[in-house]
């Protein structure tokens, strides 16, 4: 077997070395913005009495935790969790049948 150096896709002109940006430079809006959308949908289901908003609410409260950073305040994400939760649980008490869905 022998190996042919001149058909080497490789142009060492287009080879540059990886440099991580530094500590701090990546602002990912994510988790803010899915901590927002989940306090809003929070509102909804609480307010309106509709479960699928108190489910999505849970669902945006766990993207938003899982998408912060650990410097991050969790204070925020513990609130909005427990508002999440809270509109879930009070839809279902307010009313106990299974959920219908909004289409």
């Amino acid at each position: 077997m022998s190996t042919n150096n001149s058909a080497d896709p490789k142009r060492p002109n287009k080879v540059h070395r990886y440099k991580p940006l530094p500590e701090g430079t990546t602002d990912d809006p994510t988790p803010d913005y899915m901590n927002l959308l989940g306090m809003m949908f929070s509102m909804c289901g609480l307010m309106m009495k509709l479960k699928w908003c108190a489910w999505a609410a849970v669902y945006c409260a766990f993207i938003s935790f899982a998408n912060s950073r650990a410097s991050e305040d969790s204070k925020q994400m513990l609130s909005s969790f427990m508002l999440s939760i809270s509109a879930v649980v009070m839809s279902y008490l307010q009313n106990p049948q299974p959920m219908t869905p909004p289409w």
